[in-house]
């Protein structure tokens, strides 16, 4: 995990400088609250972790998948 220090205003590029994935920018700091602005493309999910954990929770889970046979199934 990368841990930095950024100030109000300040940004952090995502992916290749020369083109980001996107930016993350301090918006504001009051008190012991963080707003964080996330400039992403709309086809890029971005959620809250709590968020994320409640759309994995309710995903139906996967044991195995079917994989076709080499001859394509028939015989």
């Amino acid at each position: 995990m990368l841990v930095i220090t950024r100030r109000e205003g300040e940004e952090v590029v995502i992916g290749d400088p020369a083109r980001p994935l996107g930016v993350v920018r301090v918006a504001g700091v009051k008190g012991d609250r963080v707003r964080l602005a996330f400039e992403f493309p709309r086809e890029v999910d971005v959620h809250r972790r709590e968020v994320a954990d409640q759309i994995l929770s309710e995903r139906p889970q996967v044991v195995g998948a079917i994989k076709p046979t080499a001859s394509g199934g028939q015989g």
